[in-house]
C-alpha cells in the first residue's frame, strides 16, 4: 500500500551530470557559472563559444583535405610520365582488362579507404536515426504531459467557473424568490440572508483559486469574513481546454501556458525530425552513389557525389555545433529544473512561490495553500445545507408557494458540491506533480539521451566525409584515361572474333615486318597438302 502512494521523483542521469560539469568559458575566455540562465547575454556567450568548437573542427578537415589534393595534384605530376613508360609492363604482367603493377595496387587502396569510409558513414547514419527517434520519443512525452497538465489546468477553471455561475443564478434568482416570500417571517428571512451571505462567501472564495490577486482583490471588497483569507492564484489566466487555439507565432505569455508549450514544442519537433530524417536520406545516398561510381569507374558520378559531400560535410560540422549547444543548455537546466522554475519570471509572473513549490516537490509534509480557502468554502456550503434543512422542515408547512425555489436552490447546491469534490481532488498536488515528473523524465532521459547519440552521429559523419574526400581524388587519378578507353574500343572494333591476347601478341610482329602467309599458292597445279582430290588441269 506505501508503494502505491509513493510520490514518483526525479534525478538528473549520469549523462546531464557529466555535461553539466563541463567548463564553460565567455569571450574573455574567462570561466562562467553552469547555472542555466538563458536569458542572461553571459550564458549565451558560453554557449556560443562551446558551439564554435565545430567550427574549428571543420576549419582542420578543410585543411586536411586540402593537404591530400596537394599532395595527389602536385607530388604525383612526376608519376605521369613513369606510369606510361610501364604502361607495356603493367599490361603484360595481367590477363583481359586487369589491373597489374603500381596502378592495381592504387585503386585497390582508394577503393578500401573509400568502402571503409562509407562503411564508417553507414554506422553513423544508423547512430542517427535511433537518435532522431530517441529524441521525438522524449519531446511526444513532454508534450503528452503538458497537455495533461494543460487540461487539468482548465478543468480546474471550469469546475470553479460553473460553481461561481450556478451560486450567482441562485443568489439573483431562488433566494431571492424565497426572501420576498419570507417578509413577513423574520426568522425565516434571516435564514435566507443568511444563505445569501453564504453563497456570496463560497464565491469570493472560489474566485481566489483562478483569478489573479489585483482581481480577487477588487472582487472581494471590504468583506470582512474573507479579508483575512490569504488570496493564492493557482492560475493567473485561464488556459483554453482546446489548446489548439493559442497562435503559434504569437511570444511566450507571461504566464506560463502548458497548452502554448505543447504546440510550440510539437511544431518545432515536427520540423527538427523532418530535417534530421533528410540529412541522413542524404549522407546515405551520397555514399552508396560514392560505391557506385569507384565500381562503375564513372567520373561524372563521382563529381556529383563530390559536391554532395561537401554540403554533407557542412553540414555534419554545423549540426555538431548546434547539438553540442543544447546538450550543454539541457544538462544544465536538467540538473536543477525546480530553481529554473521558481526563479523564471515567466512562471513565477501570477502564481506565488508557495504554489510553484508545493507542486513541483509535492512533499508529504507541506500543505497545500489552498487548504485554507477550500476549508472554509466546505464550512459554508455545509451551512447552506444545514440552513435548507430548517427552512424544508418549519418553513414549506407555513409558505408552500416556496417549495418550488426551494428545490432549485438544493439541487445547484447538490452540484456544487459535486463540483466542489472534484476541484478538491485536482487541487491536489499528485496530478500535477506526475505530469512534471513525466515531462522531466521525456525531456532529460530520452530528449539528453537522443541529442547525444545525434552528436555522435555528426561527428562520425564528418569524419567519414572528410576521408572520402580525401580519397576521391586519387580514385580520380587512377581511372583509365578516355585516350585509352578509344584506343581499346578501336583496337576491339577490328576482329571481333579475335581475342584481345592474340591481338597483342601480333601486334610486335605487325612493327618488324609482314609475317609469311601459312598457305602459298605458286601455281595452278600445286596441291594442298593432304589432299585426295586429282590436280587441276
Amino acid at each position: 500500500m506505501a508503494a502505491m502512494t509513493t510520490v514518483p521523483s526525479y534525478t538528473p542521469s549520469l549523462w546531464v551530470k557529466v555535461c553539466h560539469a563541463l567548463p564553460r568559458l565567455d569571450f574573455t575566455m574567462q570561466m562562467r557559472d553552469n547555472i542555466f540562465v538563458p536569458d542572461s547575454w553571459e550564458y549565451q556567450q558560453t554557449l556560443l563559444v562551446l558551439s564554435s568548437l565545430s567550427a574549428i573542427a571543420l576549419v582542420v578537415s578543410l585543411l586536411v583535405i586540402l593537404s591530400f589534393l596537394i599532395h595527389y595534384c602536385c607530388c604525383h605530376r612526376g608519376d605521369r610520365t613513369e606510369g606510361s613508360e610501364e604502361e607495356e609492363e603493367d599490361e603484360d604482367g595481367s590477363t583481359g582488362h586487369g589491373y597489374g603493377g603500381k596502378k592495381g595496387r592504387g585503386i585497390c587502396c582508394v577503393t578500401w579507404v573509400a568502402v571503409a569510409a562509407v562503411m564508417l558513414c553507414c554506422v553513423a547514419i544508423g547512430i542517427g536515426f535511433y537518435g532522431n527517434s530517441e529524441t521525438n520519443d522524449g519531446m511526444y512525452q513532454l508534450t503528452s504531459s503538458l497537455l495533461t497538465a494543460n487540461y487539468t489546468l482548465a478543468s480546474i477553471d471550469l469546475l470553479i467557473s460553473d460553481t461561481i455561475t450556478g451560486l450567482q443564478l441562485s443568489i439573483s434568482g431562488p433566494l431571492t424568490t424565497m426572501e420576498e416570500l419570507f417578509t413577513g417571517s423574520k426568522p425565516f428571512l434571516v435564514s435566507m440572508r443568511n444563505c445569501r451571505r453564504l453563497s456570496e462567501n463560497v464565491i469570493n472564495l472560489l474566485s481566489s483559486v483562478s483569478l489573479a490577486q489585483s482581481h480577487v482583490d477588487i472582487a472581494l471588497g471590504n468583506d470582512s469574513t474573507v479579508s483575512g483569507v490569504s488570496i493564492v492564484p493557482l492560475t493567473p489566466v485561464p488556459p483554453s481546454v482546446a489548446p489548439t487555439v493559442v497562435p503559434i507565432s504569437s511570444l511566450m505569455p507571461s504566464p506560463f501556458s502548458p497548452g502554448w508549450a505543447a504546440n510550440m514544442l510539437m511544431v518545432n519537433e515536427d520540423y527538427r525530425w523532418l530535417s534530421y530524417v533528410l540529412l541522413l536520406l542524404l549522407d546515405l545516398i551520397v555514399c552508396l552513389f560514392i560505391l557506385l561510381g569507384l565500381a562503375k569507374q564513372a567520373r561524372w558520378l563521382l563529381i556529383l557525389m563530390t559536391m554532395l559531400a561537401w554540403l554533407a560535410l557542412f553540414l555534419s560540422w554545423g549540426s555538431l555545433g548546434l547539438e553540442t549547444a543544447t546538450v550543454v543548455a539541457l544538462s544544465d537546466f536538467c540538473s536543477d529544473p525546480n530553481m529554473f522554475v521558481l526563479n523564471s519570471t515567466n512562471f513565477n509572473s501570477g502564481t506565488s512561490s508557495d504554489v510553484l513549490d508545493y507542486y513541483l516537490t509535492c512533499s508529504k509534509r507541506m500543505t497545500s495553500p489552498f487548504q485554507q480557502l477550500l476549508t472554509q468554502s466546505q464550512r459554508a456550503l455545509s451551512n447552506i445545507h444545514t440552513h435548507l434543512s430548517s427552512l424544508e422542515r418549519n418553513a414549506l408547512p407555513q409558505f408552500p408557494r416556496a417549495e418550488k425555489s426551494l428545490r432549485e436552490v438544493q439541487q445547484i447546491l447538490n452540484s456544487t458540491e459535486g463540483n466542489f469534490h472534484q476541484l478538491v481532488a485536482l487541487l491536489n498536488c499528485r496530478g500535477l506533480n506526475k505530469d512534471y515528473i513525466d515531462s522531466l523524465k521525456g525531456l532529460c532521459y530520452d530528449g539528453m539521451e537522443g541529442l547525444l547519440y545525434l552528436s555522435l552521429y555528426s561527428f562520425l559523419s564528418a569524419l567519414a566525409f572528410t576521408a572520402i574526400l580525401c580519397s576521391l581524388p586519387g580514385a580520380w587519378r587512377s581511372f583509365p584515361s578516355e585516350s585509352d578507353e578509344y584506343e581499346d574500343s578501336d583496337s576491339e572494333s577490328e576482329d571481333p572474333f579475335t581475342s584481345h591476347q592474340a591481338r597483342r601478341q601480333t601486334a610486335p610482329g605487325s612493327q618488324r615486318g609482314a609475317m609469311a602467309p601459312f598457305y602459298n599458292y605458286p601455281g595452278a597445279g600445286w596441291t594442298p597438302p593432304f589432299s585426295s582430290a586429282p590436280p587441276l588441269p
